[in-house]
């Protein structure tokens, strides 16, 4: 069994969000973060949020997009309330069954990611 799938519409392998999100996981807590799978979404396919909590009562989700080269970038939305971050997450999830959550807590706002993130 390949731990890739191929998107279609770039026909680039892709790992498998059930391996990413976990590597995404070690990655933060080996940085002393607290990090968690906060919903388990579709192992193949399922698209991915990363919630960082400053620990302040606010936080920043990360979503990401396909730039126009094929390549994940990652575009941030806030920081807002964790609250307010909490129902876009919701939201969401209403509309995407097979979406996958991670929550990070870190007073250093960090997100352990390894692919670019967009300015808002």
């Amino acid at each position: 069994m390949s731990s890739h799938v191929y998107d279609p519409s770039i026909m680039m392998p892709v790992l498998k969000p059930s391996i990413w999100v976990y590597a995404l996981i070690r990655r933060a807590q080996s940085e002393a973060a607290f990090a968690t799978l906060a919903r388990k979404g579709d192992g193949d396919a399922g698209a991915v949020l990363v919630k960082v909590s400053t620990l302040d009562g606010n936080a920043v989700l990360y979503r990401p997009i396909r730039n126009l080269s094929g390549e994940r970038v990652w575009l941030p939305k806030g920081p807002l309330s964790e609250r307010d971050i909490d129902e876009i997450i919701a939201h969401r999830v209403k509309t995407d069954p097979d979406l996958w959550v991670i929550e990070i807590e870190d007073k250093q706002g960090r997100h352990f990611l390894t692919e670019p993130v967009e300015v808002e």
